[in-house]
């Protein structure tokens, strides 16, 4: 059993219970993205099991008719098992979501695993326009030339700040500079799309800077929070006509991610410490 401190940030262990967490913040108009936790398997057997199990999980969704979605992790699907296994699985749950207007997101890890995640998403992308989305991080430095290359695919586009300790080579580390480098990749995708802009963010400045260019450019845009953190902002953005998208895992592994959850930000530590209180 999830305890209550825990149980903040996760929507219980079963899908029944995620189903039910979804259409309770349906009630408050915000929309929900279900993740099943599982990540790093290094046999085929369980990311097929996982696969099997977001299908079912697109199937009861459909059924619902909840706005609900699902969120999946390349490295959940066979990515550390080869990248034919992580594009066979992720297609086999996309083609199942197409069939039932169900959307999905694909999650991006770490920096190793960009280039294949990205080529699988334009590859699915193009062959199911506008039921696949993919997560980009705004502290690498090669995300604005992904940008480039991906701002007219049909899919999709989370724009996050990232929270994997990459090599300064590659990434920047400065929270300021990661700040300029999220706040410049929000303008030019709002610039440059006129659908399927999604920002990640508890960040107040950056929620602001989206409802701005949001009007400005005409663009349909959604926010995305994680569940647990700022779920006050979250219904009142909702109660104020923006989109927003919680993102909410559930499953039995569910005692890493809120740990992890936890660490990866000051600032996610000091909202969690925020709702455990109240």
């Amino acid at each position: 059993m999830i305890p209550p401190i825990a149980s903040n940030f996760v929507a219980g262990e079963s899908p029944a219970a995620a189903l039910e967490h979804a259409r309770a913040m349906n009630e408050d108009d915000v929309r929900v993205i279900l993740n099943l936790l599982g990540e790093h398997y290094d046999e085929p057997e369980p990311a097929d099991e996982d696969a099997a199990a977001y299908r079912q999980l697109v199937d009861e969704i459909a059924e619902t008719e909840l706005d609900a979605c699902v969120s999946v992790k390349p490295s959940q699907l066979g990515l550390d098992v080869s990248a034919e296994l992580f594009a066979e699985n992720l297609r086999s749950i996309v083609e199942h979501a197409h069939e039932r207007d169900v959307f999905v997101w694909c999650d991006m890890e770490d920096a190793s695993t960009t280039d294949d995640t990205l080529d699988t998403f334009v590859e699915l992308a193009e062959d199911h326009p506008w039921t696949l989305g993919q997560c980009i991080q705004s502290n690498l430095k090669r995300t604005h030339d992904d940008l480039a290359d991906l701002v007219d695919v049909p899919g999709k586009l989370r724009i996050v700040k990232g929270a994997y300790d990459e090599p300064e080579a590659i990434a920047y580390k400065e929270k300021d500079r990661v700040n300029e480098a999220y706040r410049e990749d929000i303008e030019f995708l709002f610039a440059n799309r006129d659908r399927g802009v999604a920002v990640g963010s508890h960040d107040p400045e950056m929620i602001a800077l989206a409802r701005r260019l949001g009007e400005e450019h005409g663009t349909d845009y959604e926010i995305q929070m994680l569940m647990g953190v700022r779920e006050d902002a979250q219904r009142d953005l909702a109660a104020q006509g923006v989109e927003v998208w919680q993102y909410a895992p559930y499953g039995d592994k569910w005692l890493s991610y809120f740990y992890r959850r936890v660490r990866e930000r000051k600032e996610n530590a000091l909202f969690a410490v925020k709702a455990i209180l109240s």
